[in-house]
Order: structure tokens, then C-alpha cells, then sequence
């Protein structure tokens, strides 16, 4: 049963949201700021987030990068804003899919079962064997989805988990921008190949002793990117 945290401070629409979901079997967990939501998130653990972006506490935007930074969990936004902007700024800082409200039910729940399905097949092993990969101080375990760094976690967002286990599963390959935003973002996304090199950047911060001298993720100039630093 997969579990899906719901976090919108307008009581109606999220007892709504919490019906339709048990209907379906889900289990889930409501919140009605972005305060409730952190500790829910971090006491359910929940597979997927539905997430409101006018929050009374704390803007959206901000709860999705605190969010995805403590766990490599998708996000879906539901604003009232329709702007373009607004939706590529919010599928950029990390949410995997953006509503605008008001929705249809039916389409909630599709959204919801695509997020999952795409979330779950790039986390499971093609085979039952060791789901680990290891690289150079790099540990990467494709089952719980812990990346670790000399011992150390790692706390990356679903898309920069993603577009480490691509780099990691196949080091020779170099892979195209376009190639990379399929896979992690998918081929309806509405930004551009500059989601994958913001993405690309955070994720050095985060694992390169010199994110300006990169180690791990190589540009290939003209090209694209690809694992570097050694054999996996």
C-alpha cells in the first residue's frame, strides 16, 4: 500500500483529497501547514507528497526544496496560479508534476499513479541480487535509496537521485541534456534542458570536494555528461 502525504491548509479540498485517495486504497496522512507537514513527512515517510503552494506558514516552493532535500520522495503541487512561470519554477526546485486547482479527481489520481509508477522503476533493481553501486567514495543502494559519500548520507531530491543512478548504471555512456530530461523529467515536461544542468549543479554542491573542478559528473563539451573519476 502506498502512502501519500497530503499538505494543504484548506480543509475541504484536503478531506476531499483524503477520501478519494483511501478510496483507492492509498494510506495517508494530511497536514495543514507546511510546519505539520515536515513532521509528518519525517513520521510517515511517505512514497509521494501532495503538496498546496499557498500555504499560511510558509511558501510551497520553499516547503518543495525542504522537502525533496530531506528525502528522495516526488512531490506533486496543486496551486491556484496557471502561469507558466509559476509551473516551471515549481517542476525546477524539485515537485515532479504541477495542478492547478481546480481539478478533477479522476485526473489527480492518474497524475498520481504515473508519479508512483515512474518513481518506483527507477528505484528497483532489474534483478533481486546486490542493489548497491559503488563508486570510488560513492555508495549508491538502488533499494533504499541511500546515497553515501566516505560513510557519509547524502541527502539528494528525487530528480538528483535519478540523474545520479542514470550516470552510475551505465559509467561509459555520455548522456545528451535531451536524454537526461526525458528520463528524469519525462517527455511531456514543459521547461528546457537548462532544468538538467541547474539540477547537474546542486547535485555537485552536494557530492564534489570542488564543484568547480568536478570528479564525479564530467562535461563533455558539446556533448553532454558523464560519470567521471574512475572505474564503477
Amino acid at each position: 500500500m502506498n502512502k501519500i502525504l497530503v499538505i494543504d491548509d484548506e480543509a475541504a479540498l484536503r478531506d476531499l483529497i483524503e477520501l478519494v485517495l483511501r478510496r483507492e486504497n492509498y494510506e495517508v496522512r494530511t497536514a495543514e501547514n507546511g510546519s505539520a507537514g515536515l513532521t509528518a513527512l519525517d513520521a510517515f515517510q511517505p512514497d509521494l507528497v501532495v503538496l498546496d503552494l499557498m500555504l499560511p506558514d510558509c511558501s510551497g516552493y520553499d516547503l518543495c526544496k525542504e522537502i525533496t532535500k530531506r528525502q528522495a520522495v516526488p512531490v506533486i503541487m496543486l496551486s491556484a496560479k496557471n502561469e507558466i512561470i509559476d509551473k516551471v519554477l515549481g517542476l525546477e526546485l524539485g515537485a515532479e508534476d504541477y495542478m492547478t486547482k481546480p481539478f478533477d479527481n479522476r485526473e489527480l489520481l492518474a497524475r498520481i499513479k504515473v508519479v508512483l509508477r515512474r518513481a518506483q522503476n527507477s528505484g528497483l533493481p532489474a534483478e533481486a541480487e546486490d542493489t548497491r553501486i559503488t563508486h570510488e567514495e560513492l555508495t549508491f543502494d538502488l533499494e533504499t535509496r541511500v546515497v553515501q559519500k566516505g560513510g557519509v548520507p547524502v541527502a539528494l531530491t528525487a530528480k538528483e537521485f535519478r540523474i545520479l543512478e542514470t550516470l552510475l548504471k551505465r559509467p561509459d555512456k555520455i548522456y545528451t541534456r535531451d536524454e537526461l530530461l526525458e528520463i528524469v523529467w519525462g517527455y511531456d515536461f514543459m521547461g528546457d534542458s537548462r532544468s538538467v544542468d541547474m539540477t547537474i549543479m546542486r547535485l555537485r554542491k552536494k557530492l564534489e570536494d570542488d564543484a568547480e573542478n568536478p570528479k564525479y559528473i564530467r562535461t563533455v563539451y558539446g556533448f553532454g555528461y558523464q560519470l567521471g573519476g574512475g572505474s564503477a
